[in-house]
């Protein structure tokens, strides 16, 4: 198999997979902390064949960087009652809880079309 080179790449973290090592997974996280939640999206923005898209996320679900989970039938419980809870951020700093809408990611200086594209389209996907 023939790696792909990301040297040329405006996105400083394709670019540092050069030295980094296991390059998939680096870009697999990237787009899961952009908001993609779903095996079929990684896969088309990605283009990444689907066996090694399941060999990387069963690594990085393996490693803790990730958590596997099913798309409806959840629901978080407290462990001794039972009851359901809901989940928050808080601000590791002070413990202000923080809003789901109160954080965003924005494209860098050296960001190129393709990387602001993404971040435009997860800001969509979280607006929707």
């Amino acid at each position: 198999m023939q790696r792909t080179s990301f040297s040329e790449m405006q996105c400083p973290i394709a670019r540092s997979l050069e030295r980094v090592g296991e390059w998939w997974s680096i870009l697999i996280l990237r787009d899961a902390f952009y908001g993609l939640t779903r095996f079929d999206e990684l896969q088309k923005i990605l283009h990444i064949a689907p066996n090694m898209l399941t060999r990387r996320l069963t690594a990085l679900v393996e490693e803790g960087l990730l958590e596997r989970r099913q798309y409806c039938g959840v629901q978080r419980v407290d462990a001794e009652t039972g009851k359901p809870v809901e989940l928050m951020r808080v601000d590791a700093n002070t413990g202000t809880p923080i809003a789901g809408n109160a954080q965003v990611t924005v494209p860098g200086p050296a960001a190129d079309a393709t990387t602001r594209e993404r971040i435009r389209a997860a800001a969509e996907r979280r607006q929707a």
